[in-house]
């Protein structure tokens, strides 16, 4: 692997460039506040930059999403599946609430937030109770979804993922991101039935387009463009 060097965006800042052998594309992701681009050997410097102006709009979100302010009393989720605010607490740390997913995370007084390593621990533990949510939540909507329209479906799995909503493999195995239930109900559903698509349609084709209208009242592109306001990450961080 080559010695990275730095390329400067005017909106985007500097960005770390590193050459892979075994790269195929162009990538981008975020490292400790820092866009990185990862690139096959030979890439020209005006091939990295047509591909920042083709995903500029992706790359902006990325950057912003990387600049996570730090977990804090009065941090708040309210979504229609999952309720959670972080408050402070005289001794320890504790988790509480009135029911299963209306939950209160108590910070223990003196708590130092600027430490790195307590954000963090603080970061995964949200991910998990959302995680233990989306777990009780998502299969068995999933299944009662796949019953209505007669699929099958052969496994779900709930994962923490952040690329993607959701997966479907060509055996029937679904995979769904605990993010899910941040999201409104209709979009739950939304992207629960757009998996199921794939269990017979495993493409983006006029078929598969066609089958989703049918099973959300002709509404797939609209619900499908609601979508793309929303993001697989903790809101407001």
């Amino acid at each position: 692997m080559e010695t990275p060097t730095t390329l400067t965006d005017p909106e985007l800042g500097g960005l770390v460039v590193r050459t892979h052998p075994r790269s195929r594309r162009i990538t981008f992701r975020m490292k400790e506040g820092v866009m990185h681009a990862t690139v096959p050997p030979g890439t020209r410097r005006e091939d990295i930059l047509r591909a920042i102006e083709a995903l500029r709009p992706r790359l902006a979100r990325l950057l912003q999403a990387g600049k996570r302010r730090p977990l804090a009393p009065g941090y708040r989720i309210d979504s229609e599946f999952f309720h959670l605010s972080l408050t402070t607490a005289p001794s320890r740390h504790a988790v509480s609430g009135f029911d299963t997913w209306h939950l209160q995370v108590h910070l223990p007084a003196g708590t130092d937030l600027g430490d790195a390593a307590v954000q963090e621990r603080l970061r995964r533990l949200v991910v998990e109770l959302l995680r233990r949510r989306a777990q009780e939540l998502l299969p068995s909507r999933l299944l009662e979804l796949a019953r209505r329209h007669a699929l099958a479906v052969r496994r779900v799995r709930v994962n923490t993922g952040r690329t993607r909503w959701g997966s479907c493999s060509s055996q029937g195995d679904i995979n769904l991101s605990c993010y899910l239930v941040l999201l409104p109900a209709r979009l739950v559903d939304y992207v629960l039935l757009h998996e199921l698509a794939h269990t017979r349609e495993m493409n983006h084709g006029p078929r598969f387009w066609s089958l989703l209208d049918e099973w959300t009242g002709g509404r797939s592109h609209a619900l499908r463009q609601e979508l793309r306001g929303y993001r697989t990450d903790l809101p407001g961080l």
